[in-house]
């Protein structure tokens, strides 16, 4: 596991090393030409690795709204969708027919109509003439009206029937990426039915943290998601910090959620390390400069108040990278407090 990554990804969500006396580790007078540096246990947050697992915030379906056969579809699993696109169309055969069929009662009606209108405005001209009766005038008059209103409610049913082709579209209903398409082209849908399950809105993290590790969490706590392959590495793929601790665990299991920035590339479902912070410990830090490696083994120059200094191995654990410092160096053994160490 890379020591690289665990201090840039502490220097990237703030799970920093904290001092307790940062004036005690600074670089005092050299021996000679070389700088000393006086070792000190500082408190340091300890630092755990997790496995988390991407979630949606809001699974969500595009359902049909008219009965019928899927004609066109346009998604596919994986694909983003933006709210309000048309995802596939559902065509009802038994709505074309009835709209051939009312084209032509429309047409019927509408030369029904102007007929009426023809016939009234002749008998109008005779009436003005003393011609024709009244009575005959107002006869013609209501087959007119009869002939409009009729005319009306055929094109108000066309209009019905072109509402139901478009309801016929099936639009996202927000903004995401598709995660399951059940149908295919020729599918026989109902009312309500599912088009395609959405991961709506941003992603989520969710811990699932061993028991021991409750204490130390809480609300607001920063987290850092490594990169993705379930692998350490320099990487850090997000930031964030956990949003909510669910009250109850679950098979020994605290489980947290978190908000993080960089998941968009993340598949819903996939695991990501993750690095959290677990309460803080007692360590000993020094520049990494100070160290020097040979023959596999890591040493550090220790000074003596007479002769040369001694070369000490010691075990390094983690490095530590933050802003404006030199890298430092986490050592486990080896050193103790008031150890004065020369730079080789």
């Amino acid at each position: 596991m890379a020591v690289g990554f665990l201090g840039r990804m502490a220097g990237v969500a703030g799970l920093l090393l904290v001092s307790s006396c940062p004036a005690g580790l600074s670089v005092a007078a050299g021996v000679g030409d070389k700088p000393v540096w006086t070792v000190e246990i500082i408190d340091t947050v300890d630092l755990k690795a997790v496995y988390a697992t991407i979630r949606s915030k809001d699974l969500v379906d595009a359902r049909v709204r008219t009965p019928g056969t899927i004609a066109s579809l346009s998604v596919a699993e994986g694909k983003h969708v933006e709210a309000g696109e048309v995802i596939a169309v559902v065509v009802d055969e038994k709505i074309a027919l009835k709209l051939n069929a009312l084209d032509a009662q429309i047409a019927a009606l509408a030369s029904a109509e102007q007929k009426a209108r023809t016939d009234l405005e002749r008998a109008q001209s005779l009436r003005k003439q003393n011609i024709l009766p009244q009575a005959t005038v107002d006869q013609l008059s209501s087959v007119f009206d009869t002939a409009t209103n009729g005319l009306k409610s055929a094109k108000a049913e066309r209009s019905v029937l072109e509402t139901q082709i478009k309801e016929g579209e099936v639009k996202a209903p927000a903004n995401g990426r598709v995660l399951r398409v059940p149908v295919t082209v020729g599918s026989v849908m109902l009312a309500g039915e599912s088009i395609a399950t959405l991961a709506a809105n941003d992603y989520v993290v969710r811990l699932e943290l061993p028991e021991r590790l409750a204490r130390f969490i809480k609300t607001g706590d920063p987290i850092a998601i490594g990169a993705r392959g379930l692998g350490a590495s320099d990487a850090v793929a997000g930031t964030g910090h956990i949003t909510l601790v669910h009250p109850e665990l679950q098979d020994g299991r605290v489980i947290a959620d978190a908000e993080a920035s960089g998941l968009g590339d993340y598949y819903v479902g996939e695991r990501a390390l993750v690095w959290i912070s677990a309460g803080q410990r007692k360590a000993i830090v020094v520049p990494k400069s100070f160290i020097v490696k040979r023959g596999g083994y890591d040493f550090v120059a220790l000074a003596r108040p007479q002769g040369l200094p001694l070369d000490v191995v010691v075990q390094l654990g983690r490095t530590i990278e933050t802003v404006g410092k030199p890298p430092e160096v986490e050592v486990l053994a080896g050193l103790q407090a008031g150890d004065q160490l020369v730079q080789q």
